[in-house]
């Protein structure tokens, strides 16, 4: 019994290896190689923007602009550059893959003015509007690239 569970376990595991082989080699978007730590690095500061966008958007609709200003700065702004290692990362980077990169971060900025503003002026519209600027940049490189 033990033996048919280790080899229906070592089977399971022999397919998805070679469905993720194939899924790979059936996606179109290029492969950007990447030093494994900075794989690592990347997805880590990708999640923090996740985890950004979603704190941005409880503060939107809380009403807390300035909150809302605030994370998208020094998480996803141009603020935020050097605190995840922008620097370093770009060089392993297409320089398509870098020009996307660079306009996430200046939208953040640009969406964190406009949250600001939101807090006198009211006009929610134009504050989801700019945000959805920062996530356009974010579906524009993960349509056209993938890391392995």
């Amino acid at each position: 019994m033990r033996r048919t569970l280790k080899t229906i376990a070592l089977l399971a595991t022999i397919a998805g290896l070679v469905g993720c082989a194939t899924a790979a080699a059936d996606d179109p978007r290029q492969l950007v190689a990447l030093p494994a730590p900075m794989t690592q690095h990347m997805l880590s500061n990708m999640r923090d923007h996740l985890l950004a966008l979603t704190e941005i958007q409880r503060a939107l609709g809380a009403g807390a602009y300035q909150r809302a200003a605030d994370v998208a700065e020094q998480r996803i702004g141009l603020s935020s550059l050097e605190a995840h290692g922008a620097a370093h990362m770009a060089a392993f980077m297409p320089q398509p893959m870098q020009d996307i990169g660079t306009q996430m971060h200046r939208a953040a900025s640009r969406f964190a003015l406009v949250a600001q503003e939101t807090g006198a002026d009211g006009n929610v519209a134009r504050a989801v509007t700019a945000l959805s600027s920062v996530t356009e940049q974010c579906v524009a490189c993960h349509t056209a690239y993938r890391a392995h």
